[in-house]
């Protein structure tokens, strides 16, 4: 099986440690595996790299992405999704690392074409769900946080006296 792996979005720690992580458990079961660069746009262009030990060798501590990364939506290229479609004819699966823009690329591409995805959230914001739009969202989930945006007055405790 040759899968894939695509980083998309702004760059962040621990990508590399996703991808040796992909890649060793790959090859522990007989697989291999194709870098994608570029994020979405490589699935697009069908820009692949072969990874192999040599490749991933060392990549633990470095920051960033050895496969580079973009904010490339298929959607909003003209015949993008016909593209990466045709891509996964080089490809059995692809694990798609991102926040909410490439983890929702990857969900809609699986449910509007049935293409085997695994995504891997990067951030801690809400990821995105496959409910169909006749699901009621809860009332009770949160939105969002704001305990790290929320000014703190000037008679709240300091967090050291806490």
């Amino acid at each position: 099986m040759r899968i894939g792996v695509l980083t998309g979005g702004g760059d962040c720690p621990g990508l590399n440690a996703v991808i040796r992580a992909v890649a060793r458990r790959s090859w522990a079961n007989g697989h291999d595996v194709i870098g994608v660069r570029e994020g979405w746009r490589g699935m697009v262009e069908h820009l692949f790299e072969p990874l192999g030990p040599a490749q991933i060798s060392g990549i633990l501590p470095r920051g960033g992405t050895i496969i580079g990364t973009t904010r490339t939506n298929p959607y909003k290229v003209d015949g993008g999704t016909d593209k990466v479609r045709a891509a996964f004819e080089q490809l059995d699966a692809l694990v798609a690392i991102g926040g909410e823009d490439t983890l929702g690329v990857a969900a809609k591409l699986h449910e509007d074409f049935a293409s085997p995805i695994v995504g891997v959230p990067k951030t801690s914001s809400r990821a995105p769900t496959t409910r169909s739009a006749s699901t009621p969202r809860s009332r009770s989930a949160p939105r969002r946080s704001t305990a790290c945006t929320r000014p703190r007055s000037r008679t709240t405790a300091s967090w050291s006296s806490r």
